[in-house]
């Protein structure tokens, strides 16, 4: 029983699920197996070294899903920033559809890849941020509420009252991103007017994620309070994991006399914190993870975890549905799905559990 929302029949996808593109996760085997179960996996472009390794790992997606799947491209300031525009193109010369954008300034290649016709989902953390993206013309955005992993923004909005606020303000769809592992987080992001939700820790919790045992045990151990904000003091807030190195980022962030970023550079390296989803070790450096480690509880496969997902939301629809049943006693038959016409998905339904059975 197959979504009908904006999102899945733009993207061919059965499930409304997005797998957020993560630094050093997004490989071809867990974003086939996403695919593969239904919602769309996403390859993260900067995993790879160079635009040609890309290239080779959107190859290596194909020989493992007939599924659509994108390429997320973020980009971020950096003293020698990546070829942006060759992996863009990179992503244009191999067919691939669906990009999701993040960062600062991303018109350029929002431009680059509009041009070859290609379905932008942006994520943003902030209205302002998703006003200026509808003006350059993405197709979707991905709406990040503070409970996420990773940059937060700095305005510490949560998604309740940020995806509110987007189904008020927006005039295009858009997906909920942080704070969701399971099918009653997707109906509750559909009640709101999203069209689909996005996840990313949940998905590395998951038996194709290729990060260390020891870590998605990690996650599985964790709870909701079991992250830290680090990097608040320059303006770059970054959710992680809870660690001896996050917490002894955040203890010299606190103290330091100077602001120097320097004194905390070291703490919060990326080549450490690859190495954790290597050897296992969590304390070895530090990694993103949102406030959702508390709702995880398992590590199933990708198929087993979307068609989960999927049942709770059905059945979480179902259960909502039938608490109002009006004056007259009777079950409503809505005219237009579960949200009115102003909430940018005016005409949602779920196929099997349609207008004419809630």
């Amino acid at each position: 029983m197959p979504f009908n929302t904006e999102l899945t029949r733009a993207l061919g996808i059965k499930v409304p699920v997005v797998q957020g593109g993560m630094q050093w996760v997004g490989y071809a085997e867990l974003a086939s197996a996403v695919s593969n179960a239904g919602g769309l996996g996403i390859l993260t472009a900067l995993t790879q070294p160079t635009p040609e390794d890309l290239r080779k790992e959107i190859r290596r997606c194909r020989t493992m899903t007939s599924s659509p799947f994108g390429v997320n491209l973020t980009l971020l300031p950096a003293l020698v920033p990546p070829d942006y525009a060759a992996y863009a193109q990179v992503i244009i010369d191999e067919g691939i559809r669906i990009v999701e954008t993040a960062g600062n300034s991303p018109g350029p290649v929002i431009k680059q890849l509009k041009a070859a016709g290609t379905t932008i989902l942006h994520k943003c953390t902030t209205i302002r941020h998703a006003q200026s993206a509808v003006k350059l013309g993405v197709d979707f955005l991905s709406i990040d509420g503070f409970e996420c992993a990773g940059h937060v923004g700095e305005t510490d909005i949560t998604n309740f009252i940020l995806l509110s606020r987007a189904r008020q303000t927006l005039g295009i769809p858009f997906i909920a991103s942080g704070g969701f592992a399971d099918g009653q987080g997707l109906a509750a992001a559909l009640a709101l007017g999203a069209c689909g939700i996005n996840m990313g820790t949940r998905f590395m919790c998951t038996v194709e994620a290729p990060i260390h045992a020891n870590i998605k045990q990690a996650i599985v151990a964790a709870q909701e309070t079991d992250t830290e904000l680090v990097l608040r003091r320059w303006k770059n807030t970054s959710r992680l994991f809870k660690n001896k190195v996050s917490l002894k980022a955040v203890e010299v962030e606190k103290s330091s006399t100077t602001g120097k970023f320097e004194e905390v550079a070291e703490y919060v390296s990326g080549k450490r914190g690859r190495q954790v989803f290597l050897n296992g070790d969590k304390d070895f450096g530090v990694w993103t993870a949102g406030q959702v480690i508390g709702l995880i509880h398992d590590v199933p496969t990708c198929e087993a975890l979307v068609k989960r997902i999927e049942t709770e939301a059905v059945d979480a629809l179902r259960q909502n549905q039938a608490l109002w049943v009006g004056e007259s006693g009777q079950v409503p038959v809505s005219e237009t799905g579960t949200v009115g016409k102003n909430t940018n998905n005016p005409q949602a339904e779920i196929w099997g559990v349609g207008k004419s059975k809630l």
